[in-house]
């Protein structure tokens, strides 16, 4: 299954065209896309059950007019130093445990849309997101998949200068500015996928490829991350896990390199999706 959220109304997409959960099941669901993931596994069951063809899919929806799948998660993990190459670049060791920070929700943006620039440094972070999809605390990693909802791509989107200021980092606030978090165009539920734990994903820069790596390099893949971070706190559904980006980043280059004005940043996770952004000059 795949989900869309068309202009707040969350859809299921199918190869014929786009299904409005709220219309198709006669109101029992919400078209809210918040909240239909504390009802994930009755909705599921639901939707696995559901004749597409007698729902009368609209055509699909642009990527233009769709949103992230979840606006209003409890919870935005993000996951640092997590490809080896990556913590090179960074100039730091591989690390023993996972450096968790966190992402704040207002920075939440769909797939398609233009990302003013704030004064300083951005960098770009493909990731591939998981979405919670029950709550979870000390999950065994054996489990972990169990817990997720989807996959979905996702940018880490990044001010350097701010997020590297003494006397202490400031990764939360200099990773939150306004669409610093896209995530779309589609949740994927893990029956779609192939190999959840060996994805390709990359970005480029106005066609020019500037990450390129696998998930499957991942220090800490997705089972054990839902493994770690629930045996300290407890995730609940939709809340989202940014999993790390590999290496190729602006700030690991030589000379370092960040966006600018009119620049058009294209990221994907293969057999996930793609998405794409516009950088502008604030005004």
């Amino acid at each position: 299954m795949r989900l869309v959220n068309i202009q707040g109304r969350l859809a299921i997409r199918t190869a014929e065209g786009d299904i409005d959960i709220e219309t198709a099941s006669d109101g029992a669901f919400p078209a809210d896309p918040s909240q239909i993931f504390d009802r994930w596994s009755e909705f599921h069951t639901w939707a696995s059950g559901l004749d597409a063809a007698a729902a009368q899919p609209a055509p699909h929806a642009p990527r233009s007019a769709l949103g992230p799948l979840v606006t209003r998660p409890r919870q935005i993990f993000a996951i640092g130093l997590n490809y080896r190459a990556h913590a090179a670049e960074s100039g730091h060791a591989v690390p023993e445990h996972p450096p968790t920070f966190t992402k704040f929700a207002s920075s939440l943006a769909g797939p398609e849309c233009d990302i003013t620039l704030p004064t300083g440094d951005i960098d770009w972070e493909v990731e591939l997101v998981a979405l919670i999809g029950r709550e979870a605390r000390n999950v065994d990693e054996a489990d972990a998949w169990s817990y997720i909802a989807g996959l979905t791509v996702g940018q880490d989107i990044s001010e350097r200068a701010a997020q590297l200021s003494g006397p202490v980092p400031q990764f939360s606030l200099a990773k939150s500015h306004a669409n610093f978090a896209p995530i779309g165009p589609e949740l994927v539920t893990l029956d779609e996928i192939d190999n959840p734990d060996d994805l390709e994903l990359g970005c480029s820069i106005n066609g020019e490829t500037v990450q390129d790596g696998r998930t499957s390099h991942l220090i800490f893949p997705v089972p054990e991350l839902v493994a770690r971070l629930s045996r300290v706190v407890t995730l609940y559904p939709g809340d989202l896990i940014f999993t790390g980006t590999p290496a190729g980043v602006g700030l690991g280059r030589n000379p370092q390199r960040y966006l600018t004005d009119g620049d058009v940043l294209t990221t994907y996770v293969r057999g996930v999706g793609e998405m794409q952004h516009r950088f502008v000059a604030a005004s």
